[in-house]
């Protein structure tokens, strides 16, 4: 049973790297073209060399997570099982599986304090400093072991209590989701837009599809950010709308009422709603997966079958169902980005929203062209070309398209 999930994982680590490889190489040639969309020469070229560094590095971390995953297997968790000797069932459980997460943490943590701290800061997405990006990780740290820590002890209760404990824990996982949805806009900090002629421009676009949300509010991300965002989050009467202080900044009003109106889009088309059955699709089949696994497998590991094992054998083989899920469900992502943007365009101006997409592209440089196989597993939205083309805008002329023509 082992060598099927070493087989599965060898396979995912494969695509993952060709797929990375190609994207690189397409990218490489694709930067001496002549620019679109970006059409600053210096930009494209920033962008198609940020987008190589970024890949180049998760290209390194799926090799170096493949080899932590074949050290891990051969002896690393029999290692760890005979160090951790304990005898209740939930202490060793959440002992077992934090130091499991912590080891993998601090091996990978170099890859992130590259990306954050070298990449991120050279094409000046974050102006995060070390101290702060420190900081920032052991909030981020300290917050994973406590609630972590709950989580792993309700888990292991479950599955010691029940003998179905798969289903149980499925249920808890996809109410907690719904939970953190409803929670969040609660308690993130955020404050109420004060920008009077921009509140009543959205007021009377919200009402054109009868939307009720509990604000407009904005969050400073530009002390740490430079990306340009607007979203709407939460559920039911918790539902708000956050745009950036940054988009604020370098959008017009129009501009803005068009991104909110793609936003709509997806709120008309219940599309958080579809995402939240897609994610208890997923969470439902990984429960079921790793609910039946054979007895044989933990003996293969040299681990008893119990709670720290079988929740710890979850965390290392999900990511082989997850990623090659990926097509499937980042297919319906895209096709459901494309629904929105026709909604967006028809009910504000088409020309604010193709400048909008022309500015994000410029502001978070992202480089338009991809390859087919790296659009099928990294894309959740379409390539900028095609998002382009579907709202009739031609990125070559950087005029609309004439139907009559």
């Amino acid at each position: 049973m082992l060598e099927i999930f070493i087989i599965f994982y060898c396979i995912k680590s494969f695509l993952e790297i060709y797929t990375l490889f190609m994207q690189i190489k397409y990218v490489k040639n694709a930067k001496n073209l002549e620019p679109i969309i970006l059409l600053d020469s210096s930009k494209y070229k920033e962008a198609a060399n940020c987008s190589i560094g970024k890949d180049k590095l998760e290209m390194y971390l799926s090799g170096y997570n493949f080899i932590l995953f074949i050290l891990w297997i051969l002896f690393g968790l029999s290692y760890l099982d005979s160090v951790i000797q304990i005898d209740s069932y939930y202490l060793k459980a959440i002992i077992f599986v934090n130091t499991f997460i912590l080891i993998n943490l601090i091996l990978t943590l170099p890859f992130k304090l590259f990306l954050t701290l070298n990449l991120d800061k050279k094409y000046s997405f974050l102006h995060i400093t070390p101290t702060a990006f420190i900081k920032d990780t052991m909030d981020s740290l300290l917050l994973f072991l406590v609630l972590g820590s709950i989580i792993i002890g309700i888990f292991s209760f479950i599955i010691n209590s029940f003998t179905n404990w798969w289903i149980l824990i499925f249920a808890f996982i996809f109410i907690f989701i719904i939970f953190i949805k409803i929670l969040v806009p609660m308690i993130k900090k955020g404050k109420k837009r004060k920008d009077k002629e921009l509140k009543n421009k959205i007021r009377n676009l919200l009402d054109k599809v009868d939307f009720k949300c509990s604000g407009i509010f904005s969050v400073k991300a530009s002390k740490d950010d430079d990306q340009l965002n607007a979203y709407f989050e939460g559920l039911g009467v918790t539902k708000r709308i956050v745009l950036t202080d940054i988009l604020i900044e370098k959008l017009t009003h129009n501009e803005i009422l068009a991104v909110l109106g793609h936003e709509l889009g997806h709120f008309k088309n219940n599309d958080m709603f579809k995402n939240i059955a897609i994610i208890g699709i997923v969470i439902f089949l990984v429960s079921a997966i790793f609910g039946n696994l054979p007895p044989e497998l933990f003996l293969e590991l040299k681990l008893n079958n119990e709670p720290y094992a079988i929740i710890t054998v979850a965390i290392i083989f999900s990511p082989i169902f997850l990623f090659l899920t990926r097509p499937i469900i980042y297919a319906i992502s895209r096709h459901i980005e494309y629904v929105a943007d026709e909604f967006g365009s028809n009910l504000s101006a088409k020309e604010d929203l193709v400048n909008v997409l022309l500015k994000l592209a410029n502001e978070n440089k992202s480089f338009p062209l991809s390859n087919p196989m790296y659009i099928l597993f990294y894309h959740t939205h379409p390539p900028l070309v095609k998002r382009f083309k579907k709202l009739g805008f031609d990125v070559y002329t950087m005029k609309f398209i004439d139907k009559n023509e």
